[in-house]
């Protein structure tokens, strides 16, 4: 498998879950600085120009969601995705809220010109991130940590994701310290194999 990524972006979350399932894995560094996403070359690859996306040797998969659920089922005995159909909801429904509203959130910090052309409205968009990444930190931390992790003491492919976007919050300038159910568990994330390994690499 190939996995496309640009370093500190949630394409990272699939590496770490390729990791956390002991999956044997290359890795392809798109560059944002000389917009490889935006060419020919990486559009053969995902025509949407974004990371990250996954060649299985079977096909493409795009949307973190989708590849971590992908890694998930293909080696199920690394217990990435609960057995129980609700506790499997629940993981999923933590991916859902990261991609669809924290992600967004953060977006719109580095991401403005998706959303308006004129810089002022971009300033606008810039000027809230704190405020709407704050709210989003108190979401996970009130609803989607039962324990030092999304399910409590084990570890799932939400998990992955929740570290990448979490690793964001310092830098939207969000208080951090005012969470420690994410402060435990953005630490009991750092100290796993699979996080040392990405930022070895040096995709973080």
């Amino acid at each position: 498998m190939k996995l496309y990524y640009a370093p500190g972006t949630v394409s990272v979350a699939v590496a770490i879950a390729l990791h956390e399932a002991g999956l044997d894995f290359d890795t392809h560094k798109v560059s944002f600085a000389e917009a490889e996403q935006t060419k020919p070359d990486y559009h053969s690859v995902n025509p949407k120009g974004r990371v990250p996306a996954l060649d299985t040797g079977d096909g493409v998969v795009t949307e973190t969601g989708a590849i971590l659920d992908y890694i998930a089922a293909i080696a199920p005995d690394a217990g990435l995705m609960p057995d129980a159909p609700i506790d499997a909801a629940r993981v999923r429904s933590v991916i859902h809220y990261l991609a669809s509203t924290m992600q967004v959130n953060h977006a719109h910090g580095p991401r403005a010109s998706r959303w308006a052309m004129e810089e002022a409205s971009h300033a606008d968009m810039r000027a809230q991130v704190p405020k709407t990444m704050t709210a989003s930190a108190a979401f996970v931390e009130e609803h989607c940590l039962k324990g030092p992790f999304v399910m409590g003491d084990r570890v799932t492919i939400a998990d992955a994701h929740l570290f990448i976007i979490c690793a964001w919050l310092a830098g939207d300038r969000v208080d951090v310290s005012a969470f420690p159910r994410i402060t435990a568990f953005m630490d009991a994330m750092e100290a796993r194999d699979s996080v040392k390994a990405v930022r070895a690499a040096g995709m973080l």
